[in-house]
């Protein structure tokens, strides 16, 4: 089966000066195909995304006086909302303003059934040419058969998991992973994954119902109508009740020309759809990562592990796999910073999947998120994190500081 997997077309790789047509599509995998979500028709929006759920001492949900109030003004009742309101994709309905984004938890939503079941409908085929490749692009990488994780995924990659979420095509998926919080030392709720898999880009809007699951599927069963809850989500189900991207990507990214690619990362903030016993995202998976915003060149670097959750065919996107390859580096356009890229055989739903590497103290942290990658699923790219990403990452944690 397949899940859903938004597709952003860019160039395929290929050496300075040359061009070569891509193909562009929004389901299986796209040239340079993102591996997320469909966009949505929604206006542009600006940096985070406020949530009305906000837990108490006692794990229950309560919803700021502040935004309720903002919401009425726009005609909200929250009742409403979670009644399935929020799949009311109208421009009048769809919150244009980050501010006044709306993702009450909604306990029980993302079920295994839904889960399992999220998919995207299949666009047209078409082809495009994009040109501009004046800065430094490697010679395209051999493909690296992507390979099984072990299960359970837990023992192995704690951090890593999926993230769920809603637009106006449907419920779609992407993989994400747990990172260290610098203002909550041991106690991280931040999850790291693709711009794409929390905003359209330039076309669209904020996603809805945006949850991660932590090592989704631990136990690597085939796809089963009686998996439990407990079995698909074994550490539960968490909510974002805040997430924030790139304004490159806002403004720039669309789902066909790699267009804000070298900017397509976010953090998500999260809580547990349940109000949890206390613990943080880090305690109850037991890790995070670190993340380094200066990993060294990439003749520096000799290999790269990417994580995720493909879906396209010939997977099925129930089971984590891993890539490891020595980077090489692409550029889409020269006044844009250059990504890298590796050979990897995933397809889409591994978008958002974490990059790790040795960072400059030797030790391994996370330096980059699957991006984009060719329809014929040989290899796949991710940006490098900058100033624009830290900024990003520490105000968000700077948010949250001590709670």
């Amino acid at each position: 089966m397949r899940l859903n997997r938004p597709t952003f077309a860019a160039r395929r790789g290929r050496s300075a000066g040359r061009r070569t047509p891509v193909l562009a599509a929004a389901a299986v995998a796209a040239a340079l195909a993102l591996t997320a979500t469909a966009c949505g028709p929604s206006e542009d929006d600006a940096g985070g995304v406020p949530s009305p759920s906000v837990p108490t001492a006692d794990g229950k949900i309560t919803i700021p006086d502040d935004l309720k109030d903002r919401l009425k003004e726009h005609g909200i009742d929250l009742d409403k909302w979670r009644n399935g309101e929020w799949k009311n994709w109208d421009r009048d309905k769809w919150l244009r303003e980050a501010q006044d984004y709306v993702n009450p938890i909604i306990e029980d939503l993302w079920d295994p059934d839904r889960m399992r079941e999220a998919e995207q409908p299949d666009k047209p085929v078409e082809e495009e040419d994009i040109s501009g490749d004046d800065g430094v692009t490697d010679p395209t990488p051999q493909p690296v058969e992507a390979r099984a994780v072990d299960a359970p995924y837990h023992d192995s990659v704690p951090e890593a998991g999926k993230v769920f979420f809603d637009g106006p095509k449907g419920s779609m998926v992407c993989s994400a992973t747990v990172v260290k919080d610098p203002a909550n030392p041991g106690r991280s709720n931040l999850v790291w994954t693709a711009g794409h898999c929390v905003h359209a880009g330039k076309e669209g809007g904020w996603y809805r119902n945006i949850a991660f699951v932590p090592s989704y599927n631990n136990g690597a069963k085939p796809p089963s109508k009686s998996a439990t809850k407990d079995e698909i989500a074994p550490y539960g189900v968490w909510w974002g009740d805040w997430a924030q991207t790139s304004e490159q990507w806002i403004s720039q990214g669309a789902a066909t020309g790699g267009q804000g690619a070298p900017y397509d990362f976010a953090v998500i903030h999260v809580t547990p759809e349940k109000g949890g016993n206390g613990k943080s995202l880090e305690e109850t998976v037991g890790s995070a990562l670190p993340v380094d915003f200066n990993a060294p060149a990439v003749p520096e670097i000799e290999s790269m592990k990417a994580t995720g959750y493909p879906a396209a065919p010939p997977f099925d996107g129930e089971r984590m796999f891993q890539c490891e390859d020595q980077p090489g580096r692409l550029s889409l356009k020269a006044n844009d910073p250059t990504m890298y890229r590796i050979g990897c055989t995933m397809t889409g739903g591994s978008s958002g999947g974490g990059w790790v590497a040795a960072g400059r103290d030797g030790k391994p942290a996370l330096v980059s998120n699957t991006s984009i990658g060719p329809v014929t699923a040989g290899w796949l790219a991710g940006p490098r994190l900058g100033t624009e990403a830290k900024g990003i990452y520490e105000a968000v944690s700077k948010k949250y500081a001590g709670q």
